[in-house]
């Protein structure tokens, strides 16, 4: 058994919480929440919370950066028909869709930038029946 059973949430610095809240919720269909007057962004059991650049709450990482986060999210939705949404949505794509290893399964998996430029990977995963 594991120490750590899941995550929570996790904190993304970004150069406009409003932008950011407009391009996950657009792109990758999450939901805008608000707590505590706070934003956040939440999908499935998880949650990503905002801190806009000078305006972090405490605590915070030591050398909080827009930009430098590498994330990947798992989807249902069939990678042709993601990256479809992906062109409508205006988002181009670096990468894909190209096997990669998750911490389950090999995943497929497709690579963008969001607006403050963290490389955004989704993914399916590729179950052997």
């Amino acid at each position: 058994m594991s120490l750590i059973s899941h995550l929570d949430h996790l904190v993304l610095t970004v150069a406009n919480i409003e932008r950011s809240c407009t391009f996950y919720s657009t792109v990758l269909q999450m939901e805008e929440i608000t707590f505590n007057g706070r934003k956040a962004l939440k999908f499935g059991e998880s949650k990503i919370n905002l801190h806009e650049i000078g305006h972090e709450y405490e605590p915070k990482a030591t050398y909080p950066t827009a930009g430098s986060a590498d994330l990947c999210f798992i989807t249902q939705m069939p990678l042709q028909i993601f990256l479809k949404h992906l062109l409508r949505c205006g988002v181009s794509y670096l990468e894909g869709p190209i096997k990669r290893t998750g911490a389950k399964s090999e995943l497929l998996s497709v690579y963008f930038r969001d607006l403050d430029g963290n490389l955004i990977e989704v993914a399916n995963e590729i179950i052997d029946s």
